[in-house]
């Protein structure tokens, strides 16, 4: 964990592309472009707002619970090629113990469900000092009252 850095979403603010997701912290902040459907579900978890009938992600949560595992963090990895990657880890309890699980996900993905569930993200502390310091155009954004 020491090469990891911790992040929150500070924002959301649809763009041209889809929508722009600020993740960061005091320190940073950069931006993930992400489909529009997906901003308004990270939207929505972040603001504690659950639907009538369950989304993909509020599905696999309940899949999820019925196992008993939970998410116990999300890392977001690396760029490539404009894309970003990521990894969620799942935590599960049994009767033969504690087992941890990694697997890949979309960023997208992963922030929905660890904004669902109240779980930390992180981002590598080389993709950190890779990334680009969006914090003046979230600042901007805020001022104008332009964000979800």
């Amino acid at each position: 964990m020491k090469d990891m850095v911790q992040v929150q979403i500070r924002g959301i603010l649809p763009s041209n592309t889809g929508s722009a997701v600020f993740v960061g912290n005091d320190e940073k902040v950069f931006v993930i472009s992400v489909d529009p459907n997906m901003a308004q579900i990270i939207a929505m978890y972040l603001r504690d707002q659950r639907t009538e009938r369950p989304l993909t992600h509020e599905l696999v949560q309940n899949i999820f619970k019925g196992f008993g595992i939970a998410v116990e963090r999300v890392i977001i990895t690396e760029l490539r090629n404009s894309t970003y990657f990521a990894r969620i880890i799942l935590q599960q309890d049994n009767e033969l113990g504690k087992k941890l699980v990694e697997l890949d996900a979309r960023p997208s993905d992963s922030l929905a469900l660890a904004t669902a569930q109240h779980k930390p993200i992180f981002v590598t502390q080389t993709l950190w000092d890779q990334v680009e310091d969006m914090s003046e155009a979230l600042e901007r954004m805020n001022e104008s009252g332009e964000q979800d």
